[in-house]
């Protein structure tokens, strides 16, 4: 340790195995006997699992890319099935302000047009919601006995039986139940998705592929809004059938790839299945880099796994409320309940929101169509940011810079609303979500997917995941009134509220999120069970499986 002290200032050394001279302490003696008995050939493993951490450390993207194309391939295919979910939640949005669906499941208004309700517009989002928090519930279970695979293959079976409901929906309270139906295979989807692309990746490579999540979604959002817009002059009851037929398009082809793809080595190990976990990172990897070893990599997890394992007793709900699992579970639902928070309910809707400042369907459906492509371009520009910025100060400017949005909007909205008013509106919101997909959009599956411990990281996603869902589900009674002409109509002085629930996601960022970049799983177990703050995380220097070996020496 002295060697690592000498070597500057700038970081706090944390040694995980005694008190250090300021008096911060780390893995309990009890505990490292209790992992020399537990753990055969103790000092060749922590030897073994002290090269893993660093060659982790020391690989660079090219490298990374290199040497997992075959885990990214895996990763990018089961992120797939979050289109489909990106896909129905925009198109339910947008058929909102779409013609042909306004007519079959709205009310006439007098001037030969019609509207979906403000209560129905509420109730049938919200049923989705609910179907994704009971579908994550269940699939967290399921997922932790039988494996990511079977888990998600399930999922797509149920989802291609749940469609037939929605396209052959002849009123709206079918269309609900529909909708509640369908929520929990992408309840499943939602949690799987973020927390297979952390375990089959590297640390470096991590940002990426769980960044990645997101622009699946807002690859599912830009393609209902292209197949709307291609389909909205058409006025018999195809134009909303045919958007919800397209949905059958995924769940065959991903079907089959998952086939193919291995199952996460994080859950062999928990499941001491420690010969098929090396055969599933030798399929997620090539054998490019000579300095690459699978068994030094079985024994980062089997330490890793352990020590949580010893640290915090059991993998159920409770536990993720217990010890330091408490702040983690804290830190990943909020990190998740800022999506909403920040305002892209209201920010988001600018199909919807552009129609009752005046403008027509084409107009709207072309702004739309421009938006998605916009998040799209942010949302692959963050994976170069957040490699070099980390994700708290992200967090930080981005719901910073989304505050400052809103509340110009809110001010435009006061005075009557014309046209040079509702271009600099839509002007505005297509600023705010450049912010949010650039920022906390794709950050937050980074953060969801790193925080919480390998052991509890399926079900720490479910209920940060599900505090999301809860949030949405008010942000879904909110946000009618807010826009929809027979409530309140408030237009763009909807920002000012939206502005009030960002403006606390600003605080208890800078209070409570730590920067997680660049940490392993373990480094990160060590700075939780010490209770590091959230400011300090960065500077803060661990050197886990080192002072392990040195201490068993």
């Amino acid at each position: 340790m002295d060697e690592i002290k000498a070597s500057g200032t700038e970081h706090e050394v944390i040694d995980p195995v005694k008190p250090s001279m300021a008096g911060t302490v780390g893995i309990s003696d009890e505990i490292l006997a209790q992992m020399s008995e537990r753990i055969p050939n103790f000092t060749e493993t922590m030897e073994r699992a002290h090269r893993a951490s660093e060659f982790e450390h020391n690989l660079t993207n090219l490298e990374a890319v290199k040497l997992y194309p075959k885990a990214i391939a895996s990763s990018f295919l089961i992120s797939l099935s979050i289109i489909m979910e990106g896909y129905d939640t925009s198109l339910l949005g947008s058929f909102y302000a779409y013609p042909t669906f306004a007519k079959k499941f709205g009310i006439p208004m007098g001037d030969g047009t019609y509207q979906v309700t403000s209560a129905w517009q509420s109730g049938l989002q919200n049923g989705t919601q609910v179907g994704q928090i009971m579908g994550l519930m269940v699939a967290g279970l399921i997922a932790d006995r039988i494996g990511y695979k079977k888990t998600m293959l399930g999922a797509m079976v149920l989802l291609c039986g749940f469609i037939f409901l929605m396209f052959f929906a002849q009123s709206v309270g079918m269309l609900f139940a529909a909708e509640m139906l369908c929520g929990l295979p992408w309840g499943a989807f939602q949690t799987l998705s973020v927390t297979f692309a952390a375990d089959v990746s590297p640390t470096v490579l991590r940002p990426y592929l769980t960044a990645y999540v997101n622009m699946c979604w807002v690859t599912g959002q830009f393609i209902s809004i292209g197949v709307l817009r291609g389909l909205l002059h058409r006025t018999d009851e195809w134009g909303w059938r045919i958007p919800y037929a397209v949905q059958w398009v995924w769940p065959v082809p991903i079907m089959v790839g998952i086939l193919f793809v291995p199952e996460s080595p994080w859950w062999l190990v928990r499941h001491n299945r420690l010969d098929e976990a090396k055969q599933s990172l030798l399929r997620l990897t090539t054998r490019k880099n000579s300095q690459y070893d699978p068994d030094d990599a079985i024994a980062m997890m089997v330490v890793t796994n352990m020590q949580e394992q010893l640290s915090r007793d059991g993998v159920s709900y409770w536990d993720c409320f217990r010890g330091p699992n408490l702040r983690r579970t804290e830190i990943a639902c909020a990190a998740w309940m800022c999506q909403v928070l920040t305002g892209i309910w209201y920010g988001g809707n600018i199909t919807y929101f552009l129609q009752q400042q005046g403008f027509d369907a084409d107009q709207s459906f072309n702004f739309g169509l421009g938006l998605n492509a916009l998040a799209f371009l942010a949302t692959l520009g963050s994976w170069f940011v957040m490699r070099w910025v980390g994700r708290r100060r992200l967090y930080l400017c981005g719901t910073a810079m989304m505050l400052a949005t809103l509340l110009i909007v809110g001010f435009m909205g006061i005075p009557t609303a014309n046209a040079g008013i509702s271009y600099a509106s839509a002007a505005m919101l297509m600023l705010f979500v450049l912010s949010y997909d650039l920022t906390v959009g794709p950050v937050c599956y980074a953060l969801v997917s790193e925080i919480p411990s390998t052991r509890l990281r399926i079900k720490t996603a479910v209920l940060a995941r599900n505090a999301y869902n809860i949030t949405t589900i008010g942000a879904n009674f909110l946000n009618p009134p807010i826009l929809n002409p027979t409530a309140w109509n408030l237009r763009g002085k909807g920002g000012f509220i939206w502005s009030g629930f960002n403006l606390v996601c600003l605080v208890w960022i800078y209070f409570r999120l730590p920067e997680p970049s660049g940490r392993t799983s373990s480094e990160l177990d060590v700075l939780f069970e010490n209770k590091i703050s959230a400011r300090k995380f960065k500077k803060t220097k661990v050197d886990t499986f080192r002072s392990v070996a040195m201490h068993e020496h």
